[in-house]
């Protein structure tokens, strides 16, 4: 019998996620996007690569899922609280939080949707903050706070989080899942902390859409779909989705 139930649920979720995406085909200007929070963080941190050459960067977070790749013109770290399987993806790794403090100091340090896991961001970006060289600058992409799905997922906690992903974003299910926080991972919120700890020339790019999260139920698919038009048409930043952030420790000029 619960083998059964758990068939048609699965029935029912494929038949809605397939039907969200013809709307995102046939509507593409209002439920389809061309944002690609992924893509532009790589472009910004690849061109600030080029024009800045960095020579030590950090990757927070990172696991076995990089941003950028081994190169000859720059010391690649990874940091995670687990160690990775692969060895050759960094040139070093470190296994610790971002939340203590680092022995090292480096040029660059970035992460994806790492700090929204994070319990103490006060402390993440004062350790950043720390460990970068005078000239260095930090880039991350963080999912905002206020955005439904954020609300939603501190709402059911976590293990009600792990089932839903299991079934819902099954696809996902080995790269998501963690515990979720979202210590200061408002655009404001993180702008005045940034400040507040002595970042400079802080730049914040906002993205809106995160109506694939909502995609195995047709209704909600479409409300959230009308509210991130209407935040976006309005500017209403404190709903975004997520946020790229880019943070320099001082004053210099930053090429990008």
């Amino acid at each position: 019998m619960k083998n059964y139930f758990i068939k048609k649920i699965k029935i029912f979720i494929q038949f809605n996620k397939s039907f969200c995406k013809s709307l995102e085909k046939f509507f593409p200007n209002f439920f389809g996007t061309n944002e690609d929070w992924n893509k532009d963080l790589k472009k910004i941190i690849e061109t600030y690569i080029d024009s800045k050459k960095p020579k030590k960067i950090l990757e927070v977070g990172s696991s076995n899922r990089p941003i950028l790749e081994k190169s000859k013109d720059y010391s690649y770290f990874g940091l995670d609280i687990e160690k990775i399987s692969d060895h050759d993806i960094y040139d070093d790794f470190l296994v610790q939080s971002i939340e203590n403090k680092l022995d090292q100091k480096f040029d660059m340090i970035i992460s994806k949707t790492l700090l929204e896991h994070v319990r103490d961001n006060t402390k993440s970006f004062r350790t950043i903050y720390e460990a970068l060289e005078e000239d260095g600058v930090t880039m991350h992409y963080i999912p905002s706070k206020f955005h439904f799905y954020s609300i939603i997922l501190r709402i059911v906690g976590h293990k009600s989080q792990k089932f839903l992903i299991k079934y819902t974003r099954p696809e996902t299910a080995s790269v998501t899942g963690y515990p979720t926080f979202f210590h200061k991972c408002s655009p404001e919120q993180v702008k005045e902390l940034c400040k507040n700890i002595g970042f400079k020339k802080i730049e914040i790019i906002y993205f809106y859409r995160a109506t694939d999260y909502f995609s195995f139920f047709i209704p909600a698919f479409i409300i959230v779909a009308i509210f991130e038009n209407l935040f976006r048409y309005f500017n209403l930043n404190f709903f975004v989705s997520g946020m790229i952030l880019i943070a320099n420790k001082n004053d210099y000029p930053r090429i990008l």
